[in-house]
């Protein structure tokens, strides 16, 4: 392991080459700062010695780069999308659908999963029984009590609107 003087010398002389490097792959300051961290602490647990100046900078820039691109291929990189973008995706959900959801999701539990599960996610009773270690009858029966609890509750809703009720 490195001295700690050794490190501090090698983070003044090429932290900014260092900094440059991954924000020019990374484009991302966060990200940025996270693989700076990282090509410093890589460099203060080596124990083998550099031959010269211009042998210590290389290696420092091929670690960089290496981390740089580790990070870019990542899974959690390539399968997660910002949250700033997200927020600028309206869902498109009628008035309807957003009602109907929000009575399954008001459901009591056992009810709410496997009407979620069958009627949002397209799975089986069978499947449903696996997933939620249940009976397959237990799941249709899950299923017809929750069918007639939200009967229940979209009637009234729409008779306390002044809505015809069904």
């Amino acid at each position: 392991m490195r001295s700690e003087t050794e490190v501090n010398r090698a983070v003044e002389e090429y932290a900014d080459m260092i900094r440059r490097v991954c924000f020019y792959h990374l484009k991302n300051q966060a990200d940025s700062e996270d693989v700076f961290q990282e090509v410093f602490l890589k460099y203060m647990l080596r124990e083998e010695p550099f031959c010269d100046k211009e042998h210590e900078r290389a290696w420092l820039l091929r670690v960089a780069i290496n981390a740089c691109k580790d990070l870019l291929k990542s899974f959690f990189r390539r399968n997660v999308v910002p949250l700033d973008v997200i927020s600028e995706i309206e869902a498109e959900v009628s008035d309807e659908q957003r009602e109907v959801l929000e009575a399954v999701l008001s459901l009591p539990k056992k009810y709410k999963d496997v009407i979620y599960l069958h009627y949002y996610e397209g799975y089986s009773a069978s499947e449903i029984g696996k997933i939620l270690d249940k009976k397959e009858n237990t799941v249709y029966s899950l299923l017809s009590r929750g069918r007639g609890m939200l009967k229940n509750f979209l009637t009234d809703e729409k008779d306390s609107f002044g809505k015809a009720g069904r």
